[in-house]
C-alpha cells in the first residue's frame, strides 16, 4: 500500500490554491513566475503543491521551458535573422561596388539573386537549405535595396522630385512587408508549398527583364566617366548622416521586434485566432500610404522642415508602442499598429532625401554607399528582432518591452533638431575648391595643350606661338591672383 497523502491545514491549503492560481496566471500571460514559488515546478522536478507527487509534475509541468527542447523557437528565430544579418555584413561592401560600376548593374545582380533564392526555397526540404536561401535573399537586397534607392536618388536631382520618386518606393516597400504574410498564407494554404515562393520568383524574373530593357546594365558605357565617390567610412563619420542613420533604426526597431512576439501574445491575452493573427498588420497598409503622400505633400511646401516631420514620426511611433500593451480586442489592437507604420512612413519618407541631400551638399553626388548606410541602419534591427524580442519578453515582459521601444523613439526625436540648419548649406563651386581637387600646374598644363594644338592649326608661326605663351602666361597670373583674392574670404561649406 502506498503512503497516505499528506494532509494540509486549510490556510496552507488556502495559500497554496493561491500558488496554483499565480503559476497558471503567469503561464497565461508570459510573465515569471512569482518569487515566493519554487523554481522546481516550471521544469516538474520537485514537490508538488497540494499534495501533487513529484511524478506526476514531470508529466504535466505547469510552465514550458525557456525553448522547446528542440530549440525550435531559436532556430526559426535565427532563420529569420539570416538574411539581416548577412545583409549587415555585405552593405559596406555593396555600397563602394555601386558606386564604382553604377546602379544598374548590381541591381541586376541583386534581382538574380533574389530570384536564385526565391526558387531553393520553393524547393527546400530541410533546415540548412531554409537557412542558406534566406541568407542568399539578404545577399540580393544588400545589392538590389540600396542600388535600387541610389538609382532613384540619381535620375531624380530636383529634391521634390527626387522626395516624390523615393516615396512611391517605400509606399510599394510596405504594400510587400504588409500584403505578404496574408497573401503567403492564402497561398499556402490553397495552393501549397510551393507556390508563392514560384509566383515571388517570376515576379524576381520578369522585373529583371525589364531592367534589361529600360536601363542595359551590361552595354551602360557611362560607368567610365563616373566621379569617384565618397568612400563609406568617411560617410559614416559624418554626425549628419549618423543622425539620420541612428532615427532610421529607431524607428524600425518596434516593428523588428513586434513582428515576431505579437502574434504569441494576442493568443494569450485575447485569445486571437489564426486568421486575427495574420492579418493584423494588414489594416496598417492604408495609414503608411497616407503617411508618404503627407510627408511629399507637405515637403513640397515646407521643404526646409523634414527634420521635424522625422521627429514627429518618431513621438507618434513612440506613443503608439506603448498603447499596444493595452489592447484586449483586435480591432483595439489595429489602431496603435497603424500609428506605428504611419510614424514609419514619416521618418522614412522624410529622410531617405535627406541623405542625398547631404552627399551633394558635403560630398560627391554618388549614392551607393550613403543608401548601403541606410540598409545597414534597417538591418540591425531586422537582425536583431527575430532573435533578442523573444529572449526579452520571457525576461522582462511584453509590456516593457514596448514601454522601452516606445520611450526610445520619443527621446530620440530631440536629436532631429541637429539637422535643422542643413538645408542652409549650399554646395561650393569656387576656383579654390577646383585648385583643391586638381593642382594649377596640370591646369595650366592642359590649356598650354589646347593652345599649342590651335597654334599648330595656323601652321606654327613662332611669333604667333610666342604671343599665345605670354597671354596664356598672363592669363594664368590673372587666374591665380583671383583664386587667392576668394581664398582670403569666407566660403561657407
Amino acid at each position: 500500500m502506498g503512503s497516505p497523502p499528506t494532509r494540509l491545514s486549510p490556510p496552507r491549503r488556502r495559500r497554496a490554491r493561491r500558488a496554483g492560481s499565480a503559476l497558471g496566471a503567469a503561464a497565461v500571460l508570459g510573465g515569471s513566475p512569482p518569487a515566493a514559488a519554487p523554481v522546481c515546478l516550471a521544469w516538474g522536478t520537485g514537490g508538488g503543491v497540494g499534495g501533487a507527487s513529484a511524478a506526476s509534475n514531470a508529466s504535466r509541468p505547469l510552465l514550458r521551458p525557456r525553448y522547446p527542447p528542440d530549440n525550435e523557437d531559436l532556430k526559426i528565430g535565427v532563420l529569420f535573422a539570416s538574411k539581416a544579418l548577412l545583409q549587415l555584413l555585405v552593405n559596406p561592401l555593396s555600397g563602394p561596388f555601386i558606386d564604382r560600376v553604377g546602379y544598374s548593374l548590381p541591381l541586376f545582380i541583386g534581382l538574380s539573386v533574389m530570384f536564385l533564392s526565391t526558387v531553393i526555397f520553393a524547393f527546400a526540404e530541410n533546415y540548412g537549405t531554409l537557412f542558406a536561401a534566406r541568407s542568399l535573399q539578404g545577399l540580393g537586397s544588400a545589392f538590389a535595396d540600396t542600388s535600387g534607392i541610389a538609382l532613384l536618388a540619381d535620375k531624380f536631382p530636383e529634391e521634390a522630385e527626387r522626395t516624390r520618386a523615393l516615396g512611391i518606393a517605400l509606399a510599394f516597400i510596405s504594400f510587400g512587408s504588409l500584403v505578404a504574410p496574408p497573401f503567403g498564407g492564402i497561398l499556402y494554404h490553397f495552393a501549397g508549398k510551393r507556390v508563392p515562393f514560384l509566383i515571388l520568383a517570376s515576379v524576381s524574373l520578369l522585373d529583371g527583364l525589364a531592367l534589361l530593357l529600360v536601363e542595359r546594365p551590361f552595354g551602360d558605357r557611362t560607368r567610365d566617366n563616373r566621379p569617384v565617390g565618397t568612400a563609406i567610412h568617411r560617410l559614416m563619420a559624418d554626425p549628419y548622416i549618423a543622425v539620420v542613420a541612428g532615427a532610421l533604426t529607431t524607428c524600425n526597431i518596434p516593428l523588428a521586434f513586434l513582428e515576431p512576439t505579437i502574434a504569441t501574445w494576442m493568443a494569450r491575452t485575447m485569445g486571437a485566432s489564426e486568421w486575427e493573427m495574420g492579418l493584423v498588420w494588414l489594416p496598417a497598409f492604408l495609414p503608411h500610404v497616407l503617411g508618404v503622400y503627407l510627408t511629399i505633400r507637405l515637403a513640397d511646401r515646407y521643404p526646409h522642415l523634414q527634420w521635424f516631420y522625422g521627429a514627429l514620426g518618431l513621438v507618434i511611433i513612440g506613443a503608439s508602442s506603448c498603447t499596444v500593451p493595452a489592447c484586449r480586442t483586435f480591432w483595439q489592437l489595429v489602431l496603435p499598429l497603424c500609428g506605428l507604420c504611419f510614424g514609419i512612413a514619416l521618418v522614412d519618407t522624410a529622410l531617405l532625401p535627406t541623405l542625398a541631400f547631404l552627399v551633394d551638399v558635403r560630398y560627391v553626388s554618388v549614392y551607393g554607399s550613403v543608401y548601403a548606410i541606410a540598409d545597414i541602419s534597417y538591418s540591425v534591427a531586422y537582425a536583431l528582432g527575430p532573435i533578442a524580442a523573444g529572449e526579452i519578453v520571457h525576461s522582462l515582459g511584453f509590456v516593457k518591452l514596448n514601454l522601452g521601444m516606445g520611450l526610445a523613439n520619443v527621446l530620440y526625436a530631440p536629436v532631429l533638431l541637429a539637422l535643422r540648419n542643413i538645408c542652409k548649406m549650399k554646395p561650393s563651386h569656387s576656383e579654390r575648391n577646383v585648385l583643391l581637387d586638381e593642382e594649377p600646374k596640370g591646369l595650366y598644363d592642359t590649356i598650354r595643350m589646347e593652345e599649342r594644338a590651335a597654334a599648330k592649326g595656323r601652321k606654327g608661326h613662332p611669333a604667333a606661338l610666342s604671343g599665345e605663351e605670354n597671354s596664356l602666361d598672363g592669363r594664368h597670373r590673372d587666374f591665380r591672383g583671383a583664386s587667392e583674392e576668394e581664398s582670403s574670404g569666407e566660403d561657407y561649406t
